[in-house]
């Protein structure tokens, strides 16, 4: 869990990128002035896999490293999607739906989450933002005080154990110089507003940073109104040269964000902007409250390391869900309020360790992770009355469900790195067991006792080398074992009928991973980088039924995912870079299957596509820099079309493609910095479906993403 500091970074290699000029941190969200501007490399260091710092050319898979200046720059800094667009495998739909996070999946992990994140392991200043059952929060991520993001595909994100399809990993920026305030203000289109203040600098020798914000947005659709408060800290100690000791704590808080819910395919067609009735009859909305602490310890022993990490936090969400008073006359029935308070934390240990071996160097690294997180849950009908004659609806009613959910995993792990002049040869094993316990506490007539307990055991191993064909490229390939377990949400029914309780019955899916890739340098100002590859599932989860608020999973056959990513980035002149990302995939089921039962029942034939996957996924993206403080670039993205769910029969989300301009200019004077920033997404006004909601039991399935939309920002800073 525990992300090493940069302070003990190896030396990069020659191939760089030139200089640019100061308008790469101009904007709104960019760092304060007094932070230092290092040349901007195309063969960034990262730790995501190998767990050291390692230049991302020498790894056997793929890994990005997103430099948030520019990031910041031009963008909201509301949602991590601004940041991940430009990373290839990966895909961030923005629901436009704040009460129920960010769609991610990567080469396909989490395409079928419904709410928040799944699939892919988020983790937030080596604490992780997912609960040991695979369930993430990309929202917890604070984007104002981030340094970098890390992205990570392929077989080796089996090393983060359960659930890990992919791995993306937000590091803040150290605090370092002159103290050092600031304060930016946004507006636009839909109502929105961001407002943000900040302090940073060092101050005998700790560095501290601390900043605050509050996003609002009436949204592009009906009744999706958003506020959000967003805290962050961090305190970085030098104990003695060879120590370091990091402190962080965050807090996000949304109270009654309006849920709109996804759209027919008729009522898409009719208004983009509508909501349909169920929305505003049950006014669905959701509240959060989170909050967590963590600290992370680094000593370095002559050549190795010790790194110690621990957290703590709590969570609490109310939920007003827009399900029919009818079916909630099941006895069995959790009702159409959700209330959970969640405590949850987390211990990690690392020994890293380097050592001459042979011809070459070897670098081992062991560890172990200990997550839990405990909910106190709650259920409640949403309406007052009789369900045939209700009073009101959209309110708490009477309780229907009273349990204590816990996930507990603990996960020993060994990695080595071999380095032998052209040859890198790298190999990871983890054991991760992760349990499940019910302790329910709604006895009622007609609803028997559902407690229970299910535990997980896989140990997955990962195999990677690298060949270093010339000093400007390298050839690798990797191979790994996965496993994925159902969430606490999938495991929540076994059926939709009266008898049909918590579904001890479903198992973990798993998979086998391969990958074969290229990286290369073409000439001081380009990289190019190659991947291809497959993986093969056994008994992945999918939708059974959908009916009357309750979502029942089912493990099927096999599936199949082949795919090529490629992405470059250059700089063509003093005045000019691009980049550009395209993931061509093919996801199908590789097994027929039946879902559903009764009249209900449907086969699902080999071949078919898993939905929520688009086929082809590109950005492009081109920037001018006419002069320093200066900067415009237009980006393009585009999605081919997205099945919605399983039969592929019902209508497909359309391809679209988008064009964004954003433009950004930095005064400086004295202590001051002011920075300036214009934005137009979807410059071209296109009508598209940003997200899919996949299996939804109502035809629901469109999240429609907003026409042309204007923002303008400003941000002064003053350096002490």
């Amino acid at each position: 869990m525990f992300a090493s500091p940069c302070s003990s970074l190896p030396p990069l290699p020659p191939p760089r990128l030139r200089p640019l000029h100061a308008a790469l941190i101009a904007g709104l969200g960019a760092v304060p002035a007094f932070a230092a501007d290092p040349v901007p490399t195309l063969n960034p260091i990262v730790v995501t896999g190998s767990r050291v710092e390692t230049p991302s050319f020498d790894l056997p898979f793929s890994v990005d490293s997103v430099d948030m200046r520019p990031v910041q720059a031009g963008n909201l800094g509301v949602n991590a999607s601004e940041a991940l667009a430009g990373v290839p495998g990966l895909v961030v739909q923005n629901r436009q739906n704040y009460a129920q996070d960010l769609q991610i999946s990567v080469r396909g992990f989490g395409s079928r989450a419904a709410f928040g994140v799944r699939g892919v392991k988020l983790i937030a200043d080596g604490i992780p933002a997912s609960t040991p059952d695979g369930q993430g929060q990309a929202a917890t991520f604070n984007l104002d005080t981030a340094d970098r993001i890390e992205v990570m595909r392929g077989p080796f994100s089996t090393v983060y154990g359960n659930d890990a399809g992919g791995v993306i990993q937000l590091f803040s920026r150290d605090p370092k110089g002159a103290p050092s305030v600031y304060g930016g203000v946004l507006g636009g289109s839909w109502g929105t507003s961001k407002v943000d203040i900040g302090a940073e600098g060092e101050k005998n020798g700790v560095g501290y940073l601390i900043d605050a914000s509050r996003f609002d947005t009436d949204g592009y659709r009906a009744h999706s109104t958003a506020t959000r408060d967003q805290l962050f800290g961090k305190l970085v100690f030098h104990p003695d040269q060879d120590s370091k000791l990091t402190l962080v704590a965050n807090a996000l808080r949304q109270d009654d964000t309006q849920d709109p819910l996804g759209l027919t395919w008729e009522t898409f067609k009719r208004n983009p902007r509508a909501v349909e009735s169920v929305a505003e009859t049950f006014d669905t909305r959701k509240s959060i409250d989170h909050s967590q602490a963590g600290a992370t310890y680094e000593r370095r022993f002559g050549p190795g390391r010790l790194q110690l990490s621990a957290y703590a936090g709590e969570r609490s969400v109310t939920q007003f869900q827009a399900i029919p008073t009818g079916p909630q006359l099941n006895p069995r029935h959790s009702g159409g309020v959700i209330d959970f308070d969640r405590s949850f934390h987390g211990l990690g240990a690392r020994w890293i360790h380097t050592l001459a071996a042979g011809p070459g160097e070897l670098t081992l690294t062991g560890g172990v992770d200990y997550d839990r997180s405990e909910d106190a849950r709650k259920g409640f009908e949403n309406f007052v009355g009789r369900a045939n004659a209700p009073t009101a609806l959209g309110v708490k009613g009477r309780l229907r469900r009273d349990e204590t959910d816990t996930v507990t995993s603990v996960d020993p792990y060994l990695q080595a790195s071999w380095k032998l002049d052209k040859w890198t040869l790298q190999a990871g094993l983890r054991h991760s067991d992760v349990k499940f316990e019910v302790n329910d506490k709604f006895i009622a007539a007609g609803n028997p006792d559902d407690s229970g307990d299910l535990s997980f055991r896989k140990t997955t191993p990962a195999v990677g080398i690298v060949y270093q064909l010339s000093p400007i490229m390298n050839l690798y390939a990797s191979a790994a074992r996965g496993f994925e377990t159902p969430t606490l949400a999938e495991l929540s029914y076994s059926g939709t009928g009266a008898t049909k309780g918590f579904n001890f019955g479903l198992k973990p899916a798993t998979s086998k991973q391969y990958e074969l890739g290229a990286k290369a340098f073409v000439g001081e100002n380009t990289r190019v980088n190659l991947a291809v590859f497959e993986i093969r599932t056994e008994d992945e989860l999918v939708v059974d039924n959908a009916v009357g608020g309750r979502t029942v999973f089912k493990n099927a056959g096999s599936t199949l995912r082949q795919g090529i990513e490629l992405a470059a980035e250059s700089e063509f002149s003093r005045n000019w870079r691009g980049k550009l990302a395209v993931t061509q995939l093919r996801a199908v089921y590789d097994e027929a299957f039946v879902t559903g039962t009764g009249a209900n029942a449907k086969t699902i034939d080999d071949g078919k596509r898993i939905p929520g996957i688009p086929a082809l996924s590109a950005y492009a993206e081109l920037e001018w820099k006419p002069q320093e403080g200066l900067s415009a670039a237009v980006e393009a993205v585009h999605r081919s079309k997205v099945f919605v769910e399983d039969t592929n029969a019902k209508r497909a989300a359309p391809r679209y493609t988008l064009a964004n301009l954003r433009l950004t200019a930095e005064q400086r004077s004295g202590g001051w910095t002011l920075r300036e920033m214009l934005r137009v997404d979807n410059l071209f006004d296109k009508e598209h479906i940003a997200s899919v909601i996949v299996g939804d039991g109502n035809d629901r399935f469109y999240e429609p993403g907003p026409t042309r939309s204007l923002f303008a920002g400003v941000r002064a800073s003053y350096r002490f």
